[in-house]
């Protein structure tokens, strides 16, 4: 058994860490590859850190996404899962769910992420992109996280469900009293605004999903309503729960690519004026590549959601019994040396790249071609119209996000020449 006593054992979740994980997550992958450990919320639970590990466990059919295998009571405290779900009555959703029902759910909302129907959106991303450019370009200043990353994925969202444009912004403040993501000047959120945030957005999709059924369109909650309306025996429990988890899972993904995608470029510039010059000259190679490097790199989600062991299994050589949380530690297996060359340095052109920033198995990231989409948008769109885009702060009064799952910045000041010639909307 791995020695999790020696004296040289990194201390887990502390402000330090969430700066910088890496360190911490490689003296795991040697010393305690499959360590159990006392979460900040109090539940006690494996962490998963070596690559081909952490793909077994993914994939693992023994390992339960619903929480009903571990503690109802750990899951209506909200120290397991998204606090308010249950209460909102939204667990009948993806990251909640075991085949079959997941099955069943799955397939109807892939509609809604066809390649054609991505492709298709693009123009659209395009728009929104230049938009939120727009507001600040002209300035010299920007704090691309609240001004450009966050606001991005969520009207792309809001697009794709089908929310009127008038109704947008409210999504917007509901998104960041999820993620206790504040304007400048504004107050931290209260405790407990997070399950109130969630109790909203609940009321306003039941009342959005009797407004589809009179006006049907063609955005995925209407295409959820003819769902459950010819034979596919879709709830409206379900729908609102599908429609809540794409708005939460989707756009804080998407919030935390674009985020720490652009802080890994600003800290490398060396990769950075490869890949600008890439994109100047009209190529894509680089920086498709490049998404999923920064994918790799500094992914957008550190921990797996969670999984419960619904019987004894083995991972790693280490015995976890029934009823035991499992966390895969993605950002860990990404930077797994016995897997990634030259794990600690940032390559563009990196092509052999099996990361697993989105997962792995039949709970992959449904939601991952639009991400991508946004991420290549979002970067290449940058790079072009702020060519000579700087960071305006010291890397060390940075602050992260708390949390358990995601890894995002809470700000990222930049400064550039300040764009003139057109408008801001």
């Amino acid at each position: 058994m791995p020695d999790t006593h020696r004296p040289d054992r990194p201390e887990l979740f502390t402000w330090e860490f969430a700066a910088d994980p890496y360190p911490a997550y490689a003296w795991l992958r040697e010393h305690a590859p499959v360590h159990r450990t006392t979460l900040p919320s109090g539940v006690d639970a494996w962490l998963v850190t070596r690559y081909a590990d952490a793909r077994q466990a993914l994939a693992d059919g023994r390992l339960s996404k619903n929480p009903g295998h571990h503690s109802a009571q750990a899951h209506r405290s909200g120290r397991v899962g998204i606090p308010g779900e249950r209460q909102a009555d939204l667990m009948t959703h993806l990251l909640n769910i075991d085949p079959p029902d997941h099955t069943r759910l799955r397939r109807l909302v892939s509609k809604a992420f066809t390649p054609r129907r991505i492709a298709a959106f693009e123009p659209r991303v395009q728009q929104l992109t230049d938009r939120l450019i727009d507001g600040f370009a002209a300035r010299g200043t920007a704090d691309l996280i609240h001004e450009f990353a966050f606001p991005l994925p969520i009207y792309a969202i809001c697009d794709l469900l089908g929310v009127p444009a008038e109704d947008q912004d409210d999504f917007c403040d509901w998104a960041g009293m999820m993620l206790r993501h504040t304007k400048p000047g504004q107050r931290a959120p209260q405790r407990g605004g997070v399950g109130r945030a969630v109790k909203r957005i609940r009321t306003y999709l039941a009342d959005l999903i009797h407004r589809k059924r009179a006006d049907l369109g063609d955005d995925l909650i209407s295409g959820l309503i003819r769902a459950s309306d010819h034979g596919e025996h879709l709830t409206e429990n379900e729908a609102a729960a599908m429609a809540f988890i794409l708005l939460f899972a989707g756009f804080e993904t998407t919030v935390n690519l674009i985020g720490n995608g652009l802080y890994a470029l600003l800290r490398n510039p060396g990769q950075r004026a490869l890949l600008q010059a890439s994109v100047e000259r009209g190529e894509s190679g680089l920086l498709e590549t490049g998404i999923e490097e920064l994918l790799r790199y500094d992914g957008p989600v550190e921990l797996a959601t969670w999984r419960f062991a619904t019987r004894p299994l083995e991972i790693g050589g280490m015995a976890i019994p029934e009823g035991d949380p499992v966390l895969v530690v993605l950002a860990a297996a990404d930077r797994d040396p016995a897997r990634f060359a030259d794990e600690n340095t940032l390559d563009l052109a990196r092509t052999d790249n099996p990361h697993l920033g989105f997962g792995h198995g039949i709970h992959y990231c449904i939601g991952a071609p639009l991400a991508r989409l946004e991420g290549r948008a979002a970067l290449a769109t940058l790079l072009t119209r702020l060519p000579d885009l700087a960071l305006d702060a010291d890397p060390a009064d940075l602050r992260w996000r708390g949390g358990l799952i995601m890894r995002g910045l809470r700000e990222l000041p930049v400064s550039f020449t300040p764009e003139t010639g057109r408008a801001a909307d």
